[in-house]
């Protein structure tokens, strides 16, 4: 009965958005999704997407969610009413909002590392 959905938007639906939008968010897009799921470009490109679709709020019952995280996903990008600057813009602020958070945050240097790094 329900689409395939998480409670957060989740990094497996990244790669499907590539052609959402224009070649700097096609490139935007491809690069992050080569990076590990820790990196910071990553987490921030998740936490863009979380605010623009209201990951927060949605309930598993709810339309949305019944259509599935990459329909979802999809649909705001298409519905987006800034310019595909602007959008961009909405990534340099997630990230420099999760850069903020990895300065302050009082987490072991272990976990700060990118998986990539700890398995060398």
């Amino acid at each position: 009965m329900y689409a395939d959905n998480e409670l957060l938007f989740p990094t497996h639906a990244i790669v499907h958005l590539k052609n959402a939008r224009d070649q700097a968010w096609s490139e935007l897009v491809a690069r992050v999704h080569r990076l590990p799921e820790d990196h910071p470009e990553h987490l921030a490109f998740s936490l863009m997407m979380i605010r623009l679709d209201g990951c927060l709020s949605c309930e598993t019952d709810s339309y949305r969610a019944m259509k599935g995280c990459v329909s979802c996903a999809k649909q705001t990008l298409r519905r987006y009413k800034g310019t595909n600057r602007e959008l961009l813009a909405e990534y340099d602020k997630a990230l420099r909002d999760i850069e903020s958070f990895l300065a302050v945050s009082i987490i072991p240097d272990r976990i700060k590392e990118p998986i990539s790094a700890r398995a060398a």
